[in-house]
């Protein structure tokens, strides 16, 4: 959910939340719960409708979200230690093959 509202260009609602992490609406509003109550995320008003809410990152939220993503390229690189250049880049071939293939 951190990455997720990290990298947006703007606040989400819980709906769009739910959806871009794969979750129903009733669990992302847990999840947004659970930030607010852990002061990573507030809930603010909408301009375009004051009858619903846009979720965003707290400073103390994005503080984390760049710290996860710190951590997660950090033992990226170390699991790439043991990889041969040649063995690195079908890696990233494979990859770049999986992201392609995936919206179907």
């Amino acid at each position: 959910m951190l990455d997720v509202l990290s990298t947006a260009s703007e606040p989400l609602s819980v709906g769009a939340l739910g959806e871009a992490i794969g979750v129903d609406q009733p669990r992302a509003s847990r999840l947004v719960q659970q930030g607010v109550e852990r002061g990573l995320v507030q809930r603010e008003a909408d301009p375009d409708d004051a009858r619903r809410t846009r979720i965003a990152l707290t400073d103390e939220g994005r503080a984390t979200a760049r710290g996860m993503r710190g951590q997660r390229r950090e033992a990226l690189t170390q699991a790439l230690e043991n990889f041969t250049d040649d063995e690195a880049r079908e890696l990233a071939r494979l990859l770049d093959k999986l992201a392609d293939s995936w919206g179907g």
